[in-house]
This record gives structure tokens, sequence and C-alpha cells, in this order.
């Protein structure tokens, strides 16, 4: 009995030396910084602003007459009828139409910008099916006339984004439509990143003439697939190490991968997939590839063939950007229907964008808009120009993860706003003013807000 106490004792004491000791020495924690080229954006001087007597779409489903929106502080403030505010600078838009700013969630401006040269055709890093590591923004060019151009359509937001020739190929960027010497002086704050991705042709092609994988559309899965198995093993790694680190250990930190520090932010929810996919089995397949790795398949750019999959896509929360008009160029691109759009719109809980990629159309997709609700409508869809504002404001706003800042006209967004001549989604529409953050930054009657890139300085 009594070496068993003795040993007891012995226990106990060792015990007690152990907990006395000092916590092992740290290095200082290593961290990913997920933001390393931050917005400079400043609002640009405004004032309080009253638009009064218009014809309101507000993008929330809802058409007001007569109507007034005031603007204050670069916010919405209150839209209704016979509004009044304390020294605001009113403008009669009796007869005028008044939207929210269009947003274009599919942009290669500044990064194939004009004039097109080969020289600037920075969109596409063409090296590997895989290359996450890359980011649009690096590549964006402000001074792109196209910028100035789309502005003057109404665009008050756009997603850039890298171009289709690879699996993933890198981040995209949202920028606030703003004239600006520097990417990061248009970079909306607090946005979230997005990952473009593709399907189909574009990356099979591409590597398959080289003999490379992927040769086929199976490739394209296995290559997929391998990246999120990767990235999968890094974000453990990295876990470990923060929670390692947390309990008072000393652990390695693991060695960085910029391809891998997106595709972990990917599984982190905090990197929105944006997929170029056209054809429906693809982008149920896209569904399910998120499912095994535990991440939303976020929105399918083009999305030719997502009538036949609007119920799906509505299930599972997938936005689809679409044009009005574009198949048949490629073989993935040809069973189309002009009723594309309105019929994934038409399934409960969905979200229906109409896009551009493109630097001509993006000065117009009011009216890519008006090809889509009049198509629909000649074929039994009865749509309004109050429901379908929202397929270039709202549902984009969703898109880009801006919805809670953008996309309506709704007290407490951001007043981004448009005063059309008329109805937007007429052939005669123009854009006559455009303000961002409630300062006016395009006035089609006053040359001091027709910015003009200082490329096109001297050109006649």
């Amino acid at each position: 009995m009594a070496k068993q106490m003795s040993a007891l004792v012995a226990v106990a004491l060792s015990a007690a030396i152990v907990g006395c000791s000092p916590a092992e020495q740290q290095d200082p924690q290593v961290t990913i910084n997920a933001n390393p080229y931050p917005s400079t954006y400043q609002i640009l001087p405004n004032s309080t602003t009253l638009l009064k007597n218009a014809i309101v779409l507000t993008g929330t489903g809802e058409r007001l007459e007569d109507a007034d929106v005031l603007i204050k502080d670069g916010k919405i403030s209150a839209v209704g009828q016979q509004l009044v505010a304390d020294g605001a600078a009113v403008v009669d838009a009796t007869g005028k139409w008044i939207t929210p700013g269009i947003i274009d969630v599919h942009s290669h401006l500044g990064v194939y910008p004009s004039p097109n040269a080969e020289s600037h055709n920075d969109g596409n890093e063409m090296t590997n099916p895989v290359t996450a590591e890359v980011w649009a923004e690096h590549s964006v060019w402000p001074q792109d006339p196209g910028f100035n151009r789309a502005r003057e359509g109404g665009i008050t937001t756009l997603q850039i984004l890298p171009g289709s020739a690879n699996l993933i190929g890198g981040r995209g960027v949202t920028l606030k439509n703003v004239p600006a010497a520097t990417m990061q002086a248009m970079k909306f704050p607090q946005a979230p990143y997005g990952l473009k991705m593709a399907c189909g042709e574009n990356p099979k092609n591409l590597y398959g003439s080289r003999k490379e994988l992927p040769m086929t559309r199976m490739g394209n899965m296995a290559g997929y697939r391998t990246a999120f198995i990767q990235a999968t093993e890094y974000k453990r790694a990295w876990d470990k190490y923060e929670a390692d680190y947390a309990a008072g250990k000393n652990p390695v930190a693991p060695e960085r991968d910029l391809m891998k520090d997106t595709l972990k932010g990917v599984l982190e929810g905090d990197i929105l997939i944006h997929n170029h996919c056209y054809k429906a089995e693809e982008m149920a397949m896209m569904i399910d590839l998120g499912k095994e790795f535990g991440y939303h398949a976020g929105t399918f750019h083009h999305a030719v063939e997502a009538y036949k999959i609007a119920d799906l896509l509505a299930e599972n929360g997938n936005c689809a950007a679409m044009w009005p008009d574009w198949w048949g160029f490629k073989l993935e691109a040809y069973d189309m229907v002009l009723e594309n759009v309105a019929m994934v719109d038409a399934v409960k809980n969905s979200c229906a964008i109409v896009h551009s990629d493109s630097g001509v159309t993006i000065q117009r997709l009011n009216q890519e808009t008006a090809k889509i609700m009049h198509a629909a409508n000649d074929n039994g869809f009865e749509l309004a120009e109050q429901h379908v504002i929202g397929w270039i404001t709202s549902n984009a706003a969703k898109s880009l993860g801006i919805e809670d800042k953008t996309g309506s006209l709704e007290p407490g967004k951001n007043a981004d706003v448009v005063i059309w001549n008329t109805n937007p989604f007429s052939v005669y529409a123009q854009a006559e003013k455009v303000f961002i953050d409630g300062a006016k930054v395009y006035d089609r009657q006053d040359p001091a807000y027709q910015a003009q890139s200082d490329f096109m300085l001297g050109q006649q």
C-alpha cells in the first residue's frame, strides 16, 4: 500500500511540474492576406438630389407612376410620390423613366480592350488547364474607352472575367464603372471575388490540340476533380495549422500556393463560381461537382440550354446569365431558343440574368433584354418592364454577391441610378443621366460629365 501511495504522489508531482512549465514558444502566426490589392475607390463629389415625376422601375418588381427618387449621402433615401427635401438639387424627370444602374456580370473590358491589339489581349492565360492563380484585375487597363461607352449605356457595375480557354481560368473582379486611372480606384469595395471556370469545347479543344489533358469532356471533369482534390488537402493543412497554433503549439505553416489559395477560397465560400457552360448535362454535372467538394456551383454563363434544366437551376440556387439570341457559332451552342431567359425565369426561385460578353453589346444591355421580353411575349409569356429590369439589375447583383449594396432602388442601397429619355426597352432609349453612389458620372447633355479616356484625347 505504501508503494502504491508513493507512486501516486510521484505521478501527481510530475503532472504539477508539467502544468507549471512554460508554454511552447510560438513563432509569429502565418496568415494569408485575402485581399492584398484592396479597393481605393472613393465616392465622387455628390449632393442631395431629388428626381421628380418619372416612371420608376425599382428592380424589385414594382412600377411607380409620377414617382420621385431621393438621393442623399450617396444612398437611396426614399422612393415615392410628392417627396420633398430641403436644399436638394431637383431634377425634373417628367416623361422619363428611372431604373437602377445596369449591372453586367460578364465583361472583358480592360482585359480585352479597344483598340483590339495582340499586345492588349490579356484575358486568357492559355498555359495550363488550371490557372486559378491568375487574377483578371492584374490585366485591367482602366483607360479602355469601352468603360466610357458602357457608362453611356447605363452600366454602373460590371464584373471583369478572364477568358474561357482553361478549365479554371482565374479570378474575376467587380468594378464600379467610374472614370479612374487605376483598377483599384474602380474596384467595388467588399464585393466577393469570382472564379472563372469553363465547360465543354473551349478547354478540351485547346489542350486536345496540344495532345494534353483535357482532350474530351471526361478529361474536363477529371481536371476539375483533380484540382479540387488538391485544394481540399491544402485547406486541410491550413486548417490544422491554424487549429494547432490556436492550441498553443508551434506548427510549421504549409507552403503557400497561389492556385490553391483561390480554390481554398471557393471551398470556404468566400469566392463565387462563374462558369462558362452551354449544355444542360454539363451544367448538371457541375452542380454535382460542387456537391462532391462542398461548394456552390454559382452562376452559369451563356447557358444556351438552361431552359432544359430550369427547375434544377432554381432548386439548387444557381443563377444563369444568358444572351438573347447568340447561338450556332459552335456545336455546343446550337440547341437554343429565343425564350431561353424567359423559361428559366418562369420557375419559382429562379435567377435569370442577361449578360453581354461583348464590348459592343454592353452598350445596349437594356435593348438586349427587350429582345427577350418581346420574343417571349409573342409566344405566350406575359412579361412586363418592371419584372424584366431585374434581369440586368437585382438578379445580376445577386449573382455577384452585392445584392445588399446595389441592384434596386430601395432605401439604404447605393444610389446607382439611370434616367432614361423613354421606356428603357425601346429601340429609341438613351441613358440621359447616370449616377453612381449618388454622384453624376454621365450626362448626355453636359460635356463636363462625358469622360474620355486619355487614349482618345486628340481623336477626331
